[in-house]
């Protein structure tokens, strides 16, 4: 069965396990979760994903990682995979990161640490539907 996943990435492997649970809590088996500690990581396990015909629907990012950053991560992302719904969570992004996200990776919203669940699933329901119209 095909299966349509969400990503999270953060080099923080405590915020990665919180936010699987979350989502897991949040949405069941309506998805399956990956978790990446970085931009690199993240990028195998999606190649890897669309190539055995799965569909990566969200994905998560921190923006303060190391070698690459969240906004490029994401800007870079939407450029192959324009219809990957794209969310930033951070504590530390100047306002100009996101802007640019927004501007060159259709960033759906970007949330400061700590965020909370409704927050995040408001934010893919409406991404969603703004999709589908």
């Amino acid at each position: 069965m095909v299966k349509d996943y969400i990503l999270c990435v953060d080099d923080d492997r405590t915020i990665l396990m919180s936010l699987r649970a979350q989502l897991k809590r949040h949405y069941g088996d309506q998805y399956a979760y990956e978790i990446a500690e970085s931009a690199e990581e993240a990028w195998e396990i999606i190649d890897e994903l669309f190539s055995d015909g799965h569909k990566v629907d969200v994905v998560i990012s921190d923006w303060l990682m190391p070698e690459v950053k969240g906004d490029q991560f994401l800007i870079d992302l939407h450029k192959v995979y324009p219809d990957i719904i794209k969310i930033m969570l951070t504590g530390q992004a100047d306002q100009s990161a996101i802007e640019r996200t927004k501007q060159y990776g259709n960033l759906a919203e970007c949330f400061a640490k700590p965020w909370t669940i409704q927050e995040l699933a408001e934010t893919i329901e409406q991404a969603k539907m703004e999709q589908i119209s």
